[in-house]
């Protein structure tokens, strides 16, 4: 079994740049979130954080995010949104600014998770190069005992008819599934879209959270009404799949009771 953290949306900016771009106090919730992942019993393998870092790619939020995630006592896994830029990115956590896409993998807690750096330059939708899936070919041939965790800030376009700039592009999407089909991925963690939501997609799992900046309210059909709500997900992996529970932060939920351990064994 493997037990892991999904956070996405960060978009933390610095406190003294008075972003009027923000929603919420970004910086307070990762550091809360933070502080609950280190308490947990038993703490999870790791924590993957896919995407939207910061709110506008500058430095000196990456270097907050750093710091703040520095704190975290397992490792995390970071992926890239399209609220962030790469060159600052690389600056703050490997040192050597630069405009490559931040893809990498690694084995974690008995699964290889792999990360794709799905942000266009310029654009709200995602979108693949050929050096990419060029990178996720040779990967998916790397640790192949392990079962396969994706991760990618733009989920990949499961619905022909939804808004363009809310997935992958159809092209990255339709390349994506030729190259995964057959292989064992047990799932995709993306963000983006500010909702909590799980698709199936050709048989893998498309796990979305709803992040740490803002929601989406899902009765308005019309207009995008944000709203207060800030969440991550707890993800279980075991050979019988995954499983997912998200975990809502705010807006605070109002205790009605309490049900002791004893009583509750006592049900069964």
């Amino acid at each position: 079994m493997t037990r892991f953290i999904h956070l996405t949306d960060l978009h933390l900016s610095h406190p003294e740049l008075s972003d009027p771009g923000l929603h919420s106090d970004t910086p307070g919730t990762l550091r809360r979130v933070v502080e609950i992942i280190n308490a947990m019993q038993p703490a999870p393998d790791f924590v993957v954080a896919s995407g939207d870092l910061t709110n506008h790619g500058d430095l000196r939020s990456y270097q907050l995010v750093q710091q703040i995630l520095a704190k975290l006592t397992v490792p995390a896994v970071l992926a890239l949104g399209n609220h962030d830029r790469r060159p600052a990115f690389h600056q703050v956590f490997s040192g050597t600014p630069g405009e490559q896409p931040y893809d990498h993998d690694v084995a974690l807690g008995g699964l290889h998770v792999i990360t794709l750096d799905t942000a266009v330059p310029g654009r709200v939708g995602g979108g693949l190069e050929d050096d990419q899936f060029t990178f996720l070919t040779e990967a998916l041939a790397r640790h192949p005992d392990l079962p396969k965790l994706l991760v990618a800030h733009h989920p990949p376009r499961t619905d022909p008819d939804g808004l363009p700039w809310g997935s992958l592009d159809a092209e990255s999407s339709e390349r994506l599934s030729g190259i995964l089909a057959g292989q064992p991925v047990i799932g995709i963690l993306s963000g983006h879209i500010h909702i909590n939501q799980v698709n199936h997609w050709h048989g893998i799992p498309i796990v979305v959270s709803n992040g740490q900046h803002s929601t989406v309210d899902l009765l308005e059909r019309k207009d995008l009404r944000i709203v207060e709500g800030t969440g991550f997900a707890i993800c279980t992996w075991r050979p019988t799949g995954l499983s997912v529970s998200f975990v809502p932060l705010s807006p605070a939920a109002q205790e009605i009771t309490v049900i002791d351990q004893a009583r509750l064994r006592a049900f069964s």
